[in-house]
């Protein structure tokens, strides 16, 4: 089995409970077996492996960390050590995951009524339904607050549905949507609602021309006058900070989630210069590539640590949004620069898609752009440390 922390010089499999590790070990082996031999044809083909996705409710890993309906309840850490072992698949399995969990059950979860949880949860941690999160439109990525999209109130106590949200992960085959509309002026006003598939004027379109997530459903949702009843919204959202605290809570898995991408690519090189010979022995053994290797191994583990105290702190409920910026901002950019350097070492055979590496350096990118860009981050790191906001 090809365990994501085969190398760990700082020991962090050490901390991990029992229950974290088989959590760990099993995703693993389900990577091994069932994601690295079929992912490269599948990005070929701009397709994602939907067989797996019973595979993936057996593990536990959609809703994984949330409790009751059939969630898998793991800790924070356990949820995030299996997020990187699905990445080192490939980002399109764990974004998957992680949409299905972090964004489109844990609003259900957290502000849905008892109807609403009793109706979906279980189908969606089973894979029997799959979520999406509808957010992001084509003119408001960075700042949601300036969404257009509208949930007008009826008179029957029902609600309008009108907009439209673009880079939906899960969108083209999700049989709910969690939207996110203004129901009035000011980001106040934002409130979460649930469309099923087939309400009429509910349209979900595959995005195509993709050169980075290409084994994953990406959609643009169209809502054209979609009359929805009373009970689709989500009662307890409230404002722009419901959709937030979700990408939040995504964030600090992604964190973990990146850090299977780097680990792969620099898992391959280091193999490729172990076995790479030139001017009579392995490239491994010149000091350019050992400083290379070097770089990116240290990087990763910076990350992990960061990672592991990161998501202990959720446990104890001590974690804020600064943490999450800081280790998401971290972690991807160690990631990106893994996969550029593990390019290099491989030279001409790093662009072949018989080795990994540009799958993960195209996928990367939109990791580092979605759920709050690079620099996105930055701005929020500066404002804690200096308690101005850049943003205006």
């Amino acid at each position: 089995m090809k365990r994501i922390l085969s190398l760990d010089l700082f020991d962090i499999q050490s901390q991990l409970t029992d229950e974290e590790r088989m959590g760990r070990d099993a995703v693993a082996r389900f990577v091994d077996a069932e994601v690295l031999p079929v992912i490269t044809q599948h990005f070929r083909d701009g397709t994602f492996p939907d067989a797996l996705v019973p595979k993936l409710a057996s593990l536990g890993m959609l809703g994984a960390n949330l409790t009751g309906y059939g969630c898998a309840g793991m800790s924070a850490t356990g949820y995030g050590v299996c997020l990187m072992e699905l990445e080192r698949g490939d980002s399109g399995i764990r974004s998957f995951a992680s949409v299905q969990g972090s964004l489109a059950m844990f609003p259900i979860w957290s502000w849905g009524s008892d109807a609403q949880k009793d109706t979906w949860l279980p189908k969606m941690s089973s894979g029997k339904a799959i979520g999406c999160f509808g957010l992001t439109e084509a003119d408001h990525g960075s700042d949601p607050g300036g969404m257009k999209t509208r949930a007008i109130p009826q008179a029957d106590g029902g609600w309008l549905l009108k907009g439209n949200k673009r880079w939906i992960t899960n969108g083209t085959v999700a049989d709910v949507a969690v939207v996110w509309a203004k129901t009035g002026e000011g980001a106040d006003s934002v409130r979460g609602f649930l469309v099923e598939k087939g309400t009429p004027g509910f349209v979900q379109k595959e995005m195509t021309g993709k050169w980075s997530l290409r084994a994953s459903h990406t959609a643009e949702l169209f809502f054209d006058d979609v009359k929805l009843p009373a009970h689709a919204v989500l009662p307890g959202t409230a404002g722009l900070k419901s959709p937030l605290q979700c990408l939040n809570n995504a964030r600090a898995g992604i964190s973990w989630g990146a850090l299977g991408s780097a680990m792969a690519t620099f898992e391959c090189a280091r193999r490729y210069a172990m076995e790479r010979i030139q001017f009579g022995k392995p490239i491994a053994q010149f000091q350019l590539v050992q400083l290379k290797l070097v770089e990116m191994y240290t990087d990763i583990q910076a990350g992990l640590l960061m990672a592991f105290h990161m998501t202990r702190l959720k446990e104890q409920g001590k974690l804020t949004h600064a943490h999450v910026s800081m280790c998401k901002r971290h972690n991807v950019a160690a990631a990106r620069k893994c996969a550029f350097t593990a390019r290099e070492l491989l030279g001409a055979n790093g662009v072949c898609d018989d080795y990994p590496i540009m799958r993960h350096m195209l996928n990367i990118e939109s990791v580092y752009t979605y759920e709050g860009t690079h620099d996105i981050h930055t701005l929020i790191l500066g404002r804690e440390l200096t308690g101005l906001d850049a943003f205006m």
